[in-house]
């Protein structure tokens, strides 16, 4: 008689927390004390700060507003 357990193997290593990929980049201590003043000013992250800074940018070259 065949055996109908099946063995559920654990992923390894810590699950995955988003899908958009990552993008790392290295900021002098001033930039990053000046990002998180104004990320606690604005009550929210440090990346979701660097993510509308970085869409003002981007609609600022183009001449568009951002969302």
């Amino acid at each position: 008689m065949a055996s109908s357990n099946t063995v559920i193997r654990k992923k390894r290593g810590r699950p995955a927390t988003g899908t958009d990929p990552l993008v790392a980049v290295r900021l002098p201590p001033e930039m990053i004390a000046a990002l998180d003043g104004r990320a606690a000013a604005d009550k929210v992250s440090r990346s979701e700060l660097i993510r509308r800074l970085v869409e003002l940018g981007l609609a600022k070259g183009k001449g568009k507003t951002p969302r």
